[in-house]
């Protein structure tokens, strides 16, 4: 059976949220959020992908324009000078830059706008956490990046075990957000417990993130189920931790990469540029400052099979 919680109801009050919150706050404290980023990660050239990318008609004469949604870290969000994207995303933009020869300007923009505004020539490429599919693979090239997951998370000292398949999640209490990947799954897996016979999930959705954590804290639930970069970029407070990553897409694999034109020329160029940064060690150390080790891949592909249109 499947339940509905009210965010307002059969929780604790504000005061209780404060150590919460507080915690939260010291973890972002220990990052460089700063517009200089003087600890991102650099590159040297590499000529390979320079080479590959000789064709290709970049906006502005030794610079790489990439659109990023700058909106929440670990992926994207502002520097202390309220401007600079900083995070997961213009890292792995900066090495792609770097590798190529060129300076890195970083274009923000939301997200429903990043397929128009590549497609008519606002930016070179995007690096905005986008999942490669079928049906945008008629209109784009990508380079991946990033494994598409999805994490579930647990009190820091549950006595949950592992949870890597439907029949784990039996019986338990989880949150998700509604109308998500992650909730289709979750109803898929609890559809595929019960025709088993395994008990039913109870399934809580909540409107405020704070709440939601609360709700974890305090045992009115057992699990979060979320996307994973999100969810351990929270993690590192030591209020939760990882019990289960599924993929976005599953039961296929699903992938994140940079995102060009399709036909454009520089998506080969690009998916060179990342493959150099896994071997030298910069891509590892784009992904462990912002806690995505998790998600990381060993090898970079272009236009890998994407999700299905259905």
């Amino acid at each position: 059976m499947i339940h509905r919680k009210n965010i307002l109801s059969a929780l604790l009050g504000a005061v209780m949220l404060l150590p919460l919150a507080a915690s939260a706050q010291r973890a972002a404290a220990a990052d460089d959020l700063s517009p200089e980023q003087a600890s991102r990660p650099r590159s040297q050239k590499v000529e390979e992908a320079v080479r590959l990318a000789k064709d290709f008609k970049f906006l502005k004469e030794g610079v790489l324009v990439v659109g990023t949604t700058t909106g929440r870290l670990p992926l994207a969000a502002y520097a202390t000078d309220t401007k600079t994207p900083v995070g997961n995303a213009p890292d792995i933009a900066q090495l792609v830059a770097d590798s190529l020869g060129r300076k890195l300007e970083l274009v923000s923009t939301v997200w429903a706008d990043w397929p128009l505004g590549l497609q008519s020539g606002k930016f070179d490429v995007v690096v905005s956490n986008v999942t490669v599919t079928e049906e945008r693979k008629e209109k784009f090239d990508f380079s991946t990046y990033r494994n598409d997951q999805l994490g579930i998370y647990v009190k820091s000292d549950s006595k949950l075990g592992a949870i890597k398949e439907p029949k784990d999640i039996a019986g338990l209490k989880l949150i998700v957000s509604a109308s998500t990947n992650q909730e289709q799954i979750l109803l898929r897996w609890n559809k595929q417990n019960i025709a088993a016979g395994l008990k039913p999930v109870e399934i809580q959705y909540y409107d405020d993130d704070v709440v939601q954590r609360l709700a974890l804290q305090s045992g009115r639930a057992d699990a979060y189920v979320g996307p994973n970069a999100l969810a351990a970029y929270e993690a590192r407070d030591g209020k939760t931790r990882l019990a289960g990553l599924v993929s976005g897409g599953w039961p296929l694999n699903a992938e994140i990469a940079v995102t060009s034109r399709k036909g454009s020329g520089i998506a080969e160029a690009i998916t060179v540029a990342l493959n150099a940064q896994i071997k030298n060690g910069n891509y590892a150390k784009a992904l462990s400052r912002w806690n995505l080790s998790s998600e990381a891949i060993e090898v970079a592909r272009t236009n890998p099979p994407g999700l299905p249109k259905n």
